[in-house]
């Protein structure tokens, strides 16, 4: 007989976790991705069923999509760049908007292994929050790792940001 491993109980239980979140009070989610290149949404369609709360996402890699759709400000990438809190927030807020949803959520950085600077090393990671009522919120993470694990744990933080900030 196989036994299967379990994570340990506590305030982190995956995706699904937050969309059973998401369905109790109503709230619609929309996300726009940058180094994480689509996993964020991948993981959140995951969940069976996560169409009653998920409406989509972008993957705005280049400025270009970073300021149109999401409405992220040519001064905010000129004077801040696209790894910054600024950035971040403008793209939840930007993606919640185009999607009509009650709340954005976004993720910019430097998955590596190239294009870190001392100033924005790899693993510079800002994962924003706009929400249609109340204030936005942004995060800094510093992450360490192959790109792929700075990527995952970039998704992993952010679904873990969210769901904390709704429980609160």
């Amino acid at each position: 007989m196989t036994s299967r491993a379990r994570r340990p109980p506590g305030p982190w239980a995956g995706p699904s976790a937050l969309g059973r979140l998401l369905r109790r009070r109503g709230l619609t989610l929309a996300v726009a991705e940058s180094c994480t290149g689509g996993m964020l949404g991948e993981r959140l369609t995951s969940v069976p069923g996560s169409s009653a709360y998920f409406a989509g996402g972008v993957i705005a890699y280049s400025n270009a999509l970073k300021r149109k759709p999401l409405g992220v400000g040519a001064m905010t990438l000129a004077r801040r760049g696209a790894v910054s809190r600024e950035c971040a927030l403008e793209m939840a807020e930007g993606i919640r908007r185009l999607a009509k949803t009650s709340l954005g959520l976004s993720i910019t950085g430097i998955a590596g292994p190239g294009g870190g600077s001392k100033a924005k090393p790899v693993g510079l990671v800002y994962v924003g929050l706009a929400r249609r009522q109340g204030a936005g919120r942004a995060w800094e993470l510093r992450l360490s790792g192959t790109r792929e694990l700075i990527r995952q744990k970039a998704v992993a933080q952010a679904l873990r940001l969210l769901l904390a900030r709704l429980r609160n």
